[in-house]
């Protein structure tokens, strides 16, 4: 069955940088989609970054200019850079797949990882 592993989160001060990992296994980039969301205690799960296998990228609005996505077919890894970190920031991280084109609608994923924390302080 399909696998995503996240790793990466922890805490940071505000401006600082992490970078988020996911590696997929049993799951192939070819058409298919692969996307950041994030979600806070008592909040839906928002989408923050996404990629096709066309390399086109999505970002939310909040996270344009700070953000970067990125994948490593080689390595079946999808990347997250986080930079100018703030504490709106501090969610749990989860990378999500999906065949066939997508962005960022959390119903369109089939395929989730168990998470990882990313705390921000001020």
């Amino acid at each position: 069955q399909v696998q995503l592993v996240e790793s990466g989160g922890g805490s940071v001060q505000a401006g600082g940088s992490l970078r988020l990992s996911c590696t997929v296994s049993r799951f192939t980039f070819t058409y298919s989609s692969m996307a950041w969301f994030r979600q806070t205690p008592g909040n839906e799960r928002e989408g923050v970054a996404a990629i096709d296998s066309r390399g086109m990228t999505t970002y939310a609005d909040s996270v344009k200019g700070r953000f970067t996505i990125s994948k490593d077919n080689a390595k079946n890894t999808l990347y997250l850079q986080m930079n100018s970190l703030k504490p709106e920031d501090t969610a749990i991280y989860y990378c999500a797949a999906a065949w066939g084109l997508h962005r960022l609608g959390a119903n369109e994923y089939v395929y989730w990882g168990q998470g990882t924390q990313v705390t921000v302080s001020s």
